[in-house]
């Protein structure tokens, strides 16, 4: 078994960054919510170190979220980041205060002492940017502390303990704005935990491939197949394993990008010679979604829907127990909140939770363990073509959460081209692989124009791009301005229904990759 991470979750928003900082490190990590840890399900997971995350609770409050007590007796290296740092002081003896002085963003850390967390990134005497998000502070250290690092408004900016191996810190080494924190991350994962780093995408494919065969034996898998890179990976992992034990359904729901359906149909049925159903379902879905406006009632229909027709489909093919899908990381992550717990749902997620109730199947998820980018690292072991996994995420309600308000079968239509005319341009210009992901929403809006004299009232079109490791966070990409008014000037005159086009310069946070 490959050396592990705990992390501990105090529902941070940027929790995820943290397992990805250690995966990047070689070492498989996992995030565990703070309330469904006890000692036992540590040692079950047998870490070589554990991480306590940001959070935001005060420690200060009655019933605010406490780490096991135990844990701080297994002789495991622990490290707290934020209120990760707070709890563990006021655990082991120490005092949390409010502070006079909160510190939300950039900040300069003063070094006062060296600590196996800096080597090799920060000395004695400097000072350091890092990411500050606290309006609490460190009072009282526990017995065996030392003060490491220090800021203006945190007088314990960096904590540790060598002998216990435990260490804090009140800022974030997570996020890309502490451009040392991936070493602090790194030093505390190799340098202090002592793991090798020995974790692998060939070693992960095989253990899941394994892995499927053992929870599948000689049953019959059906996979959801949309066409993007998660299915498709999620599709290709599973047949490895158990051949045509697998048959996978494409559901077609009209909500797909131009000529997608017929792409997805090719490339499974004939270049991998996959069991495929391709079900036409167009107008089920359209007519169910017509006249719904809010969000998260347009993924629950669709989400409903999806269930219902892959019923009828499980019910043709006959002695299907168990149904495969490309759920990631991110979904699970953010499509939790605990009971009682601080985390809250961003979104719903269409293909998380309340399926096998709902159709009576288990199910078989390989990739809900791994990010994005580790997804096409698998599928590149899997020998699937740069073509298929160098595109763009896609979500699974399709053009549906890129058409705010009502949605039509001509708003699909008009937005398909769109989308397909902007993809075009990316391509063109050589952009497409430096962007994570780039689509068109269709707003609810309609403005005045003029074109070839005649006056027109039609809706206005707004393109994204975004630039992004793993879609927890992400940047707006920054196109040259001639090639925003070529693409708008082209969008406008070659797709009926357009007439005004903008570009959303909106980084997340605060905003979301997707507008709804």
């Amino acid at each position: 078994m490959s050396e592990r991470i705990l992390i501990i979750d105090f529902g941070s928003q940027v929790t995820q960054l943290i397992a990805r900082r250690a995966r990047e490190a070689g070492v498989y990590s996992e995030i565990h919510p703070f309330n469904k840890v006890t000692v036992e399900t540590v040692k079950d997971f047998d870490p070589k170190g554990i991480i306590l995350s940001g959070g935001p609770a005060s420690v200060t409050e009655i019933d605010s979220p406490r780490a096991p007590q135990e844990i701080f007796d297994l002789g495991l290296p622990i490290l707290g980041i934020c209120y990760g740092q707070q709890t563990m002081c006021e655990q082991l003896g120490g005092k949390v205060e409010n502070s006079d002085h909160q510190e939300f963003g950039r900040a300069e850390i003063d070094i006062v002492e060296d600590c196996d967390l800096f080597h090799g990134a920060w000395n004695v005497g400097t000072q350091e940017v890092v990411w500050m998000s606290h309006g609490d502070k460190v009072g009282k250290l526990p017995e065996g502390f030392r003060i490491v690092a220090k800021t203006g408004g945190a007088p314990y900016a960096a904590i540790a303990n060598d002998e216990k191996r435990f260490y804090g810190v009140q800022f974030h080494p997570e996020v890309a704005h502490t451009p040392h924190g991936a070493q602090l991350i790194n030093n505390f994962i190799h340098g202090v935990c002592g793991c090798k780093g020995d974790w692998t995408m060939a070693a992960y494919k095989q253990q899941a491939i394994e892995a499927i065969r053992r929870q599948v034996g000689d049953k019959k898998v059906i996979c959801g197949l949309s066409g993007g890179v998660d299915s498709s990976v999620a599709a290709v992992l599973i047949h490895e394993a158990i051949g045509d034990q697998l048959t996978c359904i494409f559901v077609d729901h009209g909500l797909l990008r131009l000529n997608e359906a017929e792409q997805v149909v090719d490339l499974f049925s004939k270049h991998y010679n996959i069991p495929l159903v391709h079900r036409n379902a167009e107008d089920l879905f359209l007519g169910k979604l017509e006249g719904q406006s809010e969000p998260e009632t347009k993924r629950k229909i669709i989400g409903g829907l999806f269930i219902d027709v892959f019923e009828e489909e499980a019910n043709k093919i006959g002695g299907a127990d168990f149904l495969a899908q490309g759920t990631l990381y991110p979904d699970v992550i953010e499509s939790v909140s605990f009971t009682g717990g601080p985390s809250q749902t961003i979104k719903s997620h269409h293909n998380v939770g309340g399926l096998p109730e709902r159709m009576n199947m288990d199910l078989v998820e390989p990739l809900r363990e791994l990010f994005k980018d580790e997804v096409r690292a698998l599928g590149r072991e899997l020998g699937i073509p740069e073509s298929l996994l160098g595109r763009h995420p896609f979500p699974g309600p399709g053009l549906a959460i890129r058409i705010p308000g009502d949605l039509t079968k001509e708003k699909c239509d008009i937005l398909r081209k769109a989308d397909a005319i902007y993809l075009d341009e990316i391509r063109k210009a050589g952009l497409y692989d430096e962007i994570w992901q780039a689509f068109m929403v269709l707003l609810p809006v309609k403005t005045v124009g003029v074109m070839g004299d005649a006056r027109t009232y039609e809706y206005v079109a707004a393109m994204r791009a975004v630039t992004s490791t793993d879609g927890m966070t992400a940047d707006v990409y920054p196109f040259e301005p001639a090639f925003l008014t070529a693409t708008a000037t082209r969008i406008v005159n070659e797709v009926r229904g357009i007439n005004r086009v903008c570009y959303d310069y909106t980084s997340k946070p605060p905003g979301t990759i997707e507008w709804e």
